[in-house]
């Protein structure tokens, strides 16, 4: 039995969780719109063993959800869980976010439609979110894109097939689905303890574990930065 400590900070929603078998044992969650990640992490993660009453030696791994999703959230997650696995000599997992996000949103739905797909969609600002298709065995169906939601994606989508969107960058958009009853939105899913649980417990079991040294962020795409003209 797997002992993983989990966490992700992608998204405004902070999750840390210990599992043992994709079983949460202990957890903390932080859904406010603060991003206190940087100061409520590491506090989150002394409470889950505290309350365990397990030492972070007892850990089989560590994992975190590598985005994509806020730059500075991911640097934070990422930078903490290779501090850990560093220090104790524990294995590293890097989690896609999107792969949380469908964990948890599969235990949290009984069913899907057969053929359906699953487009877990995190918020990437105005009407644009990261996103990937997946089958409802969990096998992605095209790359993680960015992708801007808009009248024009919503028709072609429509034809397709049944489609499941949900995630922060879904819930942006509750009015354009509401024009679009074959796409089903589900509202208020987030990357969340259950989720993470089962990821780490899949990966583990797999043997998927990072590179300590090269395992970096998928931030989706480029940092928008802008030099001042004359600078050099």
């Amino acid at each position: 039995m797997a002992l993983l400590l989990s966490f992700d900070t992608a998204t405004s929603h902070l999750s840390v969780v210990l599992s043992e078998d994709a079983r949460p044992l202990v957890w903390r969650e932080d859904s406010t719109e603060k991003l206190s990640h940087a100061e409520r992490l590491n506090v989150f993660i002394a409470e889950v063993m505290e309350e365990a009453g397990s030492g972070l030696k007892d850990l089989d791994a560590v994992a975190v959800g590598t985005g994509p999703g806020s730059y500075t959230g991911l640097r934070i997650g990422l930078s903490a869980a290779k501090g850990l696995c560093f220090a104790l000599d524990k294995p590293l997992i890097g989690m896609g976010t999107l792969e949380v996000l469908l964990a948890q949103f599969l235990e949290e739905q009984e069913e899907q439609s057969p053929g359906a797909v699953l487009m877990p969609m995190v918020d990437a600002r105005r009407m644009e979110v990261y996103t990937r298709t997946y089958g409802t065995d969990e096998k992605p169906l095209d790359a993680t894109a960015p992708l801007i939601l808009d009248a024009a994606w919503c028709d072609a989508r429509a034809r397709t097939g049944r489609t499941y969107v949900f995630g922060d960058g879904a819930d942006k958009a509750t009015a354009l689905w509401q024009a679009y009853p074959a796409i089903n939105y589900v509202p208020h899913v987030r990357p969340g303890i259950k989720g993470l649980a089962r990821c780490a417990d899949r990966y583990y079991r797999e043997g998927r574990f990072g590179d300590l040294t090269y395992l970096v962020p998928e931030y989706g795409k480029p940092a928008n930065v802008a030099q001042k003209r004359g600078a050099e």
